[in-house]
């Protein structure tokens, strides 16, 4: 564990569950993608589960069937952030879910992959240090369920981050949030975020040794049901 001097750990976690989930076909013609259930259990409650462990204060946006997220969310505690009239993307969702947040760093996490191994936030907590921008969770494409493309990130031996590579991000990672305000639009990928990360030498990542599968399309469910089932 790291020397509780060097760190300063998120207290709060950001779900990222505003997309279409277009690739999904006819399942998100009448649901959002992440209340699609894998292995009996929705993939935004696998996620929320995963943050639990770590934050007790948790955000989630919406914005594709929002009142289903909404109504799914009744009782649970959780900060909906409902994006309208437009959807923001991961870089403007989190930018506009500051306030609400009120931490920093904080965890990010997409809902629509599926773990096996150690928790995914357990382990960006072990390895976050101060003089990070970001931590992003990372898995070699060899070993990346469900993947349809490229690598992401290359990684050299002090854990720094570079474009181009064979390791591709999980959806899990720690960030701090001052430069989004560099950032004037409202609509932005969080690419823009990690770029300029990456240009000063703050875009760290560490690994995943466990099991992951992206849940992006709807062949994965069942890729990602085996995995867990053997997992």
């Amino acid at each position: 564990m790291p020397d509780p001097v060097e760190t300063d750990a998120p207290k709060a976690a950001m779900i990222f569950a505003a997309g279409f989930g277009t690739r999904m076909g006819a399942l998100t013609r009448d649901r959002p993608k992440p209340l699609i259930p894998v292995a009996g259990h929705k993939l935004l409650d696998r996620a929320l589960a995963l943050a639990r462990v770590e934050v007790d204060h948790i955000v989630t946006n919406a914005h594709y069937h929002a009142d289903q997220i909404a109504a799914h969310l009744t009782g649970s505690g959780v900060n909906l952030l409902i994006e309208t009239p437009d959807i923001l993307d991961t870089g403007g969702g989190l930018k506009a879910a500051i306030p609400t947040l009120a931490n920093d760093p904080v965890f990010t996490l997409n809902p629509d992959v599926v773990w096996t191994g150690p928790n995914p936030l357990t382990v960006l907590r072990s390895q976050w240090r101060r003089q990070m921008q970001a931590l992003l969770l990372l898995i070699p494409a060899e070993r990346a369920v469900g993947r349809i493309g490229g690598g992401d990130f290359s990684m050299d031996a002090d854990g720094r981050l570079s474009r181009g590579g064979d390791l591709i991000y999980c959806g899990a990672q720690i960030t701090r949030t001052g430069q989004l305000s560099q950032i004037p639009d409202a609509v932005f990928s969080l690419n823009q975020l990690w770029d300029m990360q990456a240009a000063d030498g703050t875009l760290f990542g560490t690994l995943h040794t466990g099991g992951w599968c992206d849940v992006g399309h709807p062949d994965a469910i069942p890729l990602a049901e085996q995995m867990l089932a053997h997992g």
